[in-house]
Formats: C-alpha cells, structure tokens, sequence
C-alpha cells in the first residue's frame, strides 16, 4: 500500500550521525521508502496522508538475538552465570516445548508480546523440536513481523530431555523442517541454529555448514560469551586456534554464510580479524552480558573496524524484549568499560546505538532500518506525553529521540509498520 507519513522524523544514514526533518513527510511506495521530504512532491500528493504532527517518527528496532521459548522465565536465575544458568533452568525449561499444548500457550504470549514492542525484525531461536518451531514460525507470521527463526541443533553435552540422538539425527531433523516450511511464509524465514559448540559435535557443525550452503541459508550461534565456555570450547576443540576457528572449520562462520554471532564478549584479536574477513554480523547483548556476569563486549572496537554490529534483547538472559532498554545498556555498559578496563575505547554515542538498533541491525535482512529510498518502510510513530517535560518545545528533535531511548517502552508506540503494512 501507498501511503505518507507526517510527523517530526529521526533516522540514520551512517553509525556517526542523525538525519532529522520537523514536520516532514516519509513516502512509503509499494512498501518501500521513497525518502523523507520537507515538502511533499508533487508525485506523491495523491498518496494516502496519514497525520502524525507532533509525534516522533523513526524505523523500526531489529533485534538480532533472542531465544523466544525462555520469554517463560525471563528474570530469573540471575544470580547464576550463564553454564549453571542453562543446567539449572534453560535446559529444563526448553525441554518442555515437546508438548505441542504448552508451547501454543507460552509462543502465543511470546508472539502476541512481539507484536506490541518497537521490534520489527527478529532473529530467533526456537528449540530442538521442530513441530513447535513450526508452530512458532506459523505464530511470528500472523504477528506481521519479519523475522528468522531457527529450530536448535544440539546432539552433545546436553540432558537427555533436550539433546538428540545423533549428529545424523539433528541433521535428518532439520532437513525435514526445512522442507516442511519451504516457501510456507512471506514474512518468518528459516535459519540454521547450532547452540553453540559445546552442544554440538564437529560432525553435527560440518552437517549444519553444508546444509546452509546447499539451501542458501543463514546462520545463528553464541560466540565468546563467558570465559568457562572458551575454555571449554578449547578443551571440545583442540585443533581451533579460537572459539570462531572452530566454527570456521565447520563452514559455519560467514563467508557465503550470511552469519550472525551472539556477544562476542572476549574475542582474542586473531578471532576479531576472522569475523572481520568472513562478515560475521555481531549481535550485542548488554543486559544479557550483564545479568549472567559474563563481561563487557569491546563493541566500539567492532564498530571502529566496520564489523557489522547490531543489538539482541537476548530473552531470557535479558529481561525484557524492548530495543530501548538495549540501546541505553549499550551506552551505559560501554562507559564503564572505557572508565573501568579500557580506555582506549570511547563509550558508544546516541546516534551509534540508534544506528546498531535500526540500520547496522537492519543490514542482516538487507536494506531495512534507515528511511533513504530504497529501504523497507518499517517504521514506529512515537507519543512522548506519558514522560512530559516543560522543555519539551526546546528540545530538538535528536533530544527528543534521546529521552525516548532512556525513558521510551512499548507503551509509547502508538503505530507500527512493517514493510509499509500497518500492525496497529
């Protein structure tokens, strides 16, 4: 559908700065954006005007990592680090998505929830069993958001409720699942998901890598999230020179493999200049980073070196689905690293968050996140009374985008679009 949007609109072009236009025009065309405009041309003043005067206009949030059959016990355990945390209650908790019943129940909340948060693109993690990844996938189309979701490949190293037989198994498994919701959906892709290496043999991760490949698809991981888990990736993997070389090894890390690693806490240089050869796509979780102790990823160092880089809730290691609250930690969790660890990385500005949470996310989808021509027309319309302010005429409209980041929730947004189509 065409349409016109009117509003105070802030969007990026690059990690470094703000483009904003008070009372301007964002044209969506077939579901695609045509620009943003001081006045309207004259070729688009037929289009449907739908007046937002006084609202912040921005893209849609990506959020590049979250894990949607742990949004049940999302806040809890967060006094354990992240192994003990997955033994004591992701494990258990996963396993229960075998019964079809409960995983409706928990996915429709989990689905439902999605729907009404700033998040317009999603990658998921779903669990091993592939009828309820269905299931969830059937659950994220009818949401209207655009998203991957992966069913969990896990054959080692896991208890018995939630680990599959074999590599053969795992690899027979997903293969089915993926011919099952082949050209199923427009909007809910699939994409391959290993665990992570520690639950997955070298014979299970060199399977996965060929599958990508064979069906040209992407793929998710965690990477260098906890210092236990390298080490024991080290003792798993010998013959890697790092935790990515093991993935590497298996084809599963970029290249021709659109990849996207989770955390990326305490990456060695060597792994660094791999992601950065390969293209591998960051997702920073700084409250999941945070809540299972696990550090402070160097994300201004992945954004200085042009790794692509975006922002993951991280459900249920993060508390909640809001972007926003990912975009304040980023900042926050950043200066204590510069003030703390390293000060030769400066905290991460506004404009870089805002950046990582629309475009440097977007990018993993392709051209989503930004208002230029050309981009998908995924965008959130703003209303800020619900934290007045008396300054509220002074403020420009990047201070206005700041207080949102700091004090913005779901409560805010009053519409959102996907891909031009209009959610609520």
């Amino acid at each position: 559908m065409n349409r016109v949007l009117k509003g105070d609109i802030v969007y990026s072009r690059s990690k470094t700065s703000l483009q904003s236009c008070r009372d301007g025009y964002l044209v969506m065309e077939d579901g695609i954006c045509r620009g943003v405009f001081e006045t309207l041309p004259e070729k688009y003043q037929a289009f449907p005007l739908e007046d937002y005067t006084g609202h912040l206009i921005i893209p849609g949030l990506v959020d590049l990592h979250l894990h949607a059959p742990q949004y049940t016990f999302r806040s809890l355990g967060m006094d354990l680090e992240l192994l003990e945390w997955l033994n004591t209650h992701t494990f258990p908790q996963e396993s229960r998505y075998r019964d079809l019943e409960y995983a409706r129940k928990a996915y429709g909340m989990f689905a439902e929830d999605m729907k009404k948060s700033g998040t317009t693109r999603a990658v998921i993690f779903a669990t091993i069993h592939p009828e309820a990844t269905e299931l969830l996938m059937d659950l994220m189309e009818e949401s209207g958001i655009c998203s991957y979701v992966g069913k969990v490949n896990m054959d080692r190293n896991s208890p018995d409720i939630l680990c599959e037989a074999s590599a053969e198994e795992s690899l027979a498994a997903t293969r089915q699942w993926l011919e099952d919701v082949r050209d199923r959906y427009q909007r809910t892709k699939p994409i391959l998901t290993p665990r992570f290496i520690p639950s997955c043999t070298d014979e299970l991760m060199k399977g996965i890598g060929q599958l990508a490949k064979e069906y040209g698809l992407p793929l998710q991981s965690h990477l260098s999230e906890n210092k236990s888990e390298i080490a024991w990736v080290q003792e798993l993997c010998p013959w890697s020179s790092c935790y990515g070389d093991a993935y590497d090894q298996a084809g599963a890390f970029g290249g021709e493999i659109k990849t996207v690693m989770a955390h990326c806490v305490w990456c060695p240089d060597e792994e660094i200049e791999l992601m950065k050869k390969r293209g591998v796509f960051v997702a920073h979780c700084p409250e999941s980073n945070t809540n299972l102790s696990s550090g402070i990823a160097p994300v201004r160092r992945y954004l200085d070196e042009g790794i692509p880089t975006g922002l993951g809730s991280d459900v249920a290691g993060g508390s909640v689905l809001s972007i926003f609250k990912a975009m304040e930690l980023a900042v926050q969790t950043s200066k204590l690293r510069w003030r703390l660890t390293d000060s030769s990385l400066k905290p991460l500005t506004v404009p870089e968050v805002f950046y990582m949470a629309t475009a440097g996310g977007g990018a993993f989808f392709g051209k989503v996140g930004s208002f230029e021509d050309g981009f998908e027309a995924d965008a959130l319309v703003l209303d800020e009374s619900r934290v007045p302010t008396p300054l509220f005429e002074e403020l420009s409209l990047e201070e206005r985008l700041e207080r949102m980041i700091y004090l913005g929730s779901e409560h805010d947004i009053i519409h959102k679009y996907v891909a031009g189509t209009q959610l609520f």
